[in-house]
């Protein structure tokens, strides 16, 4: 599969997919649910949009990286949320409503600090050697098409079209998880070369990412004192981040056009769902033991 044909049919086919898929499970009021949980909807953006950058570029500085895969750590970072949170949300028993609600507005404001963030970081960790920049504007336009666009026609279909939306959601989203899929082992495919060593390289800190943003939102969570089942889903909104934007950030023709400093979202996307999973079940027992007792 070559790394053009990749990044220029499949990555924009994969992520089209996926926020399709997640316009066809929204409606107007997950963006106005805000007015419903403003604590909870507060705290979770605060932990997404200002913490969790803050933990990645605390964790790509600790670790010996070099400054490609500690940009793409940051890129991760600054892709907070997706349709893969809200499932394993539902399947932690935890509050959907408020994972859509956060995921739903994520969409909106990430256009405009995905490129503050990433052009930091690159500043940073490339210096001089920063050949490229993410244009401020152009790729706010960029973002919003391949991003807002998708779920418009999501939303748009749900709401005229409930029956058919309702219908083909479920497919959309396993489609949009094979696609992922092609897209990761392209990518490692491409680098195999190096995909060891990349392993060796970011394995630990994108596992180190994951589990350190879970405990960051089930901590300020807990500090906000938020009901169990709004814990557990800003606990998985933070921790679990949007692997398939952070690839089209970093190797996307039109965007970074750079598949090295995709690495770590690729190998993070295969993590996430061990980890999700993980916490799904574990939660979900929990909620069950916890009936047992009160019946």
């Amino acid at each position: 599969m070559e790394s053009s044909f990749l990044t220029a049919v499949f990555l924009p086919l994969a992520l089209f997919t996926v926020m399709l898929g997640m316009g066809l499970g929204l409606r107007l009021d997950d963006f106005t649910r805000v007015l419903v949980y403003p604590k909870a909807v507060i705290v979770g953006l605060l932990a997404q949009l200002v913490m969790l950058p803050l933990l990645g570029f605390g964790l790509a500085s600790m670790f010996p990286l070099s400054p490609e895969l500690a940009v793409g750590i940051i890129i991760l970072a600054a892709c907070p949320g997706g349709p893969t949170s809200n499932l394993v949300t539902y399947l932690a028993r935890g509050n959907v409503a408020l994972s859509i609600t956060l995921t739903a507005i994520n969409s909106l404001i990430t256009v405009v600090t995905i490129p503050l963030v990433v052009n930091l970081a690159m500043g940073v960790f490339m210096g001089e050697a920063a050949t490229l920049r993410l244009p401020f504007v152009a790729t706010m336009v960029q973002i919003a098409v391949i991003t807002i666009i998708p779920v418009a026609i999501g939303m748009a279909l749900h709401h005229y079209l409930p029956q058919f939306a309702a219908q083909v959601e479920r497919g959309v989203k396993w489609l949009s998880l094979a696609l992922l899929g092609l897209i990761i082992a392209g990518l490692l495919v491409q680098q195999r070369a190096s995909v060891v060593g990349f392993f060796a390289q970011v394995g630990l800190v994108t596992l180190a990412l994951n589990l350190a943003a879970m405990a960051l939102g089930y901590g300020i969570a807990l500090l906000a004192q938020l009901d169990r089942p709004s814990v557990t889903a800003i606990t998985v909104e933070v921790g679990i981040q949007n692997g398939t934007l952070a690839i089209a950030i970093a190797s996307a023709p039109t965007l970074l056009n750079q598949p090295e400093l995709a690495i770590p979202a690729a190998i993070y996307s295969l993590l996430m769902f061990v980890s999700g999973g993980m916490f799904a079940a574990w939660s979900a027992q929990r909620n069950n033991s916890e009936k047992t007792l009160v019946s």
